[in-house]
């Protein structure tokens, strides 16, 4: 007898598979992609040149290149080469610095808001001191009557806190020395000092001087006033330099330099 056929072999084949290469297809391209904020120049930095001369590394010479504040945060790489930026260490350094300030990550001098031609002043000045509100305690409301009652049989009045002054001989009570950052030729601050904030990289030493980077005091002021000038390589990231070869040559090379040391001390 024939063996009966089975299920599968009953059911239609299928047609058969052809076989197509894979192509990979960009689902997202940088032309769809938003573009990043421009942010705005700031009073210490307010144009390229200034920019290009804060982070150093000679950047200033490429200005030429970089045509306009809005040209500076939108250049990619590639256009940075075409444009004549050919080291790649350079332009990876400028993208970078580019990338903190979109932040709002400055260098120095990048807080002071009254710059006038590349120069803010610095400037000790005494305001009022902020004294912080008396702490009272609150009767509950079971004791009010009767606290109320024993005030007025014993003629006691509530206590009231005076601020503390503080007075020194170069410091006149109920005031404190603090660095302001003052247009150029003002002397006196006549804002709110809740307002004041100090630059975050100078400070007051001992209570007279004002001490930090880059900062120049006037002259017969001991340093109670000073400016700021924009420099080149202000805000530059100092690149390592080798000592001797290297870790890994410097036993080498010391070595070599003493022989040759030995030799000429021999004659």
């Amino acid at each position: 007898m024939r063996p009966l056929p089975s299920f599968h072999s009953l059911l239609p084949k299928p047609p058969p598979r052809i076989s197509t290469p894979y192509i990979c297809t960009r689902c997202l391209s940088r032309s769809t992609l938003p573009s990043r904020p421009i942010p705005p120049p700031i009073p210490f930095v307010p144009d390229v040149n200034t920019f290009l001369t804060l982070i150093g590394r000679s950047l200033i010479k490429h200005a030429s290149k970089i045509p306009s504040w809005n040209a500076l945060f939108t250049l990619t790489s590639k256009q940075l080469e075409a444009a004549g930026l050919t080291e790649a260490r350079t332009r990876r350094y400028l993208l970078r610095w580019r990338e903190k300030f979109r932040k709002g990550e400055f260098g120095i001098g990048g807080d002071l808001k009254h710059v006038k031609d590349g120069v803010a002043e610095l400037r000790i000045v005494e305001v009022p001191r902020l004294t912080k509100p008396a702490l009272t305690s609150t009767p509950t409301s079971n004791n009010t009557e009767e606290a109320e009652a024993d005030g007025r049989e014993e003629g006691m009045q509530e206590p009231q806190t005076q601020p503390q002054t503080y007075a020194s001989a170069n410091l006149s009570p109920g005031m404190l020395k603090l660095i302001v950052n003052l247009p150029l030729g003002q002397e006196t601050y006549m804002g709110d000092p809740k307002d004041l904030k100090r630059p975050a990289d100078y400070k007051l030493h001992r209570g007279t001087e004002i001490k930090g980077p880059f900062f120049e005091p006037q002259k017969g002021s001991l340093s109670t006033v000073g400016v700021v000038r924009v420099h080149e390589g202000m805000w530059e990231h100092k690149r390592g330099r080798k000592i001797d070869g290297g870790e890994r040559r410097r036993a080498e090379v010391r070595a070599k330099r003493r022989i040759e040391e030995r030799k000429k001390a021999r004659g």
